[in-house]
């Protein structure tokens, strides 16, 4: 029997995406939460608090679009030409607020609101733009001859606007959770206190669209709800409501780094349900991960670049979450 590399490529590209999604997201947090605090001090505390590892946390997002273009190239093809404004605007917004991260540490006190805003508007673009992808991802194409054929705007739908805000929860959720595991003081306990609500918001979110996808695809609620499907699948829901629910009993308590692994799980879990609803499709409605496959010599030769360079990401990136474990103080950290 040979070896799955679609497969085995499916599972590269989604431990990528799922590694961006964990990483950037509590960073994108920050910006998203910075409208919520007014201090000059704790502003400087949260961006230190990142200031570190962020930009390596992006490293992800080119992996996972590198190696889909590589092994899959049609849904490549597809997926851009379907998504070319969100994604455009996603990487416009990922630029802005990098430049305004580094120009804040460089401005004056006259010009510091300035690229506060700039930090906290590509937040919130680059942010939204991947919830309304992921949206319209899970809408689905029209593909014709193995190219897409659906609209400019076909992306633009109810549905993906709320994915777009309910991705802006999320990571607002992961951002407040990183800062009670990496502050202290009045900070930490204002993040407690936008934390619960934040929880509570990104369980309603995972509801809504956890009824909403199966009411508009009904292959999907079959997935779900057929027997015995809906048996094995049982411990998704179940366990994201006692996660949820362990999130605030944490944030209610004194540990720090508890509600940041928790807000990991719940992230983990939507992510988890999203794979069970899509799969094997990688360009929805019904174009599996072996239609939209390159030929297998090509698979093969870069697999064996990416099974090469994986342990190296992992590698320099635990090493500098290591190297810059510990709380962040006021007045100390990034120069």
């Amino acid at each position: 029997m040979g070896i799955d590399l679609p497969l085995l490529w499916a599972i590269v590209i989604g431990f990528g995406l799922m590694m961006y999604v964990i990483m950037d997201g509590f960073d994108l947090g920050i910006g998203i939460l910075f409208p919520f605090v007014r201090e000059r001090e704790d502003r400087d505390t949260m961006i230190n608090s990142v200031a570190p590892v962020w930009d390596g946390n992006e490293t992800w997002l080119v992996l996972g679009a590198a190696a889909l273009m590589a092994a899959f190239p049609m849904a490549y093809a597809v997926i851009l030409s379907a998504l070319y404004l969100p994604l455009m605007l996603m990487l416009a917004g990922l630029i802005w607020r990098g430049v305004a991260f580094e120009f804040r540490f460089k401005a004056d006190e006259s010009h510091k609101p300035f690229w506060d805003k700039a930090f906290i508007w590509g937040s919130y673009i680059a942010t939204f733009s991947q919830g309304v992808a992921l949206g319209a991802f899970i809408n689905g194409f029209e593909v014709q001859s193995g190219a897409y054929a659906g609209g400019v705007f076909d992306w633009l739908t109810p549905f993906s606007l709320f994915t777009g805000l309910g991705l802006v929860i999320a990571y607002a959720l992961l951002g407040s959770t990183w800062l009670v595991m990496k502050t202290e003081g009045g900070l930490q306990r204002r993040m407690r206190e936008l934390g619960r609500p934040i929880t509570m918001a990104v369980l309603v979110s995972i509801v809504v669209v956890s009824i909403w996808t199966p009411l508009g695809h009904p292959d999907i609620a079959v997935r779900w709800f057929s027997l015995p499907n809906l048996i094995y699948l049982a411990p998704v829901p179940v366990l994201v409501a006692l996660a949820s629910r362990l999130l605030i009993n944490t944030l209610n308590g004194e540990t720090h780094a508890a509600p940041f692994v928790l807000s990991l799980a719940l992230l983990f879990l939507g992510y988890s349900g999203l794979a069970i609803s899509l799969w094997p499709n990688i360009i929805p409605p019904g174009i599996s991960i072996w239609a939209a496959a390159s030929p297998p010599q090509s698979m093969g030769f870069a697999l064996v670049g990416a099974l090469f360079i994986i342990p190296f990401i992992l590698a320099y990136t635990a090493w500098s979450y290591y190297v810059f474990r510990g709380k962040v103080k006021a007045g100390e950290g990034y120069h």
